[in-house]
């Protein structure tokens, strides 16, 4: 199958339209997944490419929409926002109109870090962050006062075993 990058010298694209990804292109977005402020050369080196063509395919990437942002990952614990919640929220209205008006209200609240829209028996589940109780209860509050919601469960977490952005890479380019 020919790469994301596909050229007869690595680095140069031929075309960004294919979603596959060869070895050079898995091994670069494996090595800025572990650590995005990684310096080109030590990057092209994990790569297994010379500085210019591991750079251009990180342009080409990011062109694609591939990478889509780089970013710092932050510790919770010492930022005092330790305590993860999972709440389930269950609708009675599954309409265009009453998704729109969720979505204004759960976008702008800073704890909320996830929101899904689920199948099965609840409509959506939201992953949020906070401080203590308190805090949680103030958030509810907020939630509950912008929609109209038919349930809401939240579940705390006890504890956390496994947390990770890294995305499994050996999906693509298949």
């Amino acid at each position: 199958m020919p790469s994301l990058l596909a050229a007869t010298e690595p680095g140069y694209p031929v075309s960004i339209m294919s979603n596959a990804l060869d070895e050079f292109d898995r091994r670069i977005l494996a090595a800025l997944q572990r650590d995005a402020t990684l310096p080109i050369a030590k990057l092209a080196e994990e790569a297994g490419l010379s500085p210019t063509p591991c750079w251009r395919r990180v342009q080409k990437l990011e062109q694609a929409g591939i990478i889509r942002k780089r970013v710092a990952l932050l510790d919770r614990q010492k930022l005092d926002v330790g305590i993860t919640v999972f709440i389930a929220v269950r609708t009675s209205q599954h309409n265009a109109a009453w998704l729109e008006r969720f979505r204004r209200a759960v976008s702008d609240i800073p704890e909320i870090l996830d929101i899904y829209r689920m199948s099965g028996e609840i409509d959506y589940l939201l992953r949020a962050v906070v401080p203590d109780i308190q805090t949680y209860d103030a958030l509810y509050q907020r939630l509950i006062e912008r929609i109209e919601l038919n349930d809401v469960t939240s579940m705390f977490a006890m504890e956390e075993m496994k947390s990770t952005t890294e995305i499994p890479l050996n999906y693509a380019g298949r």
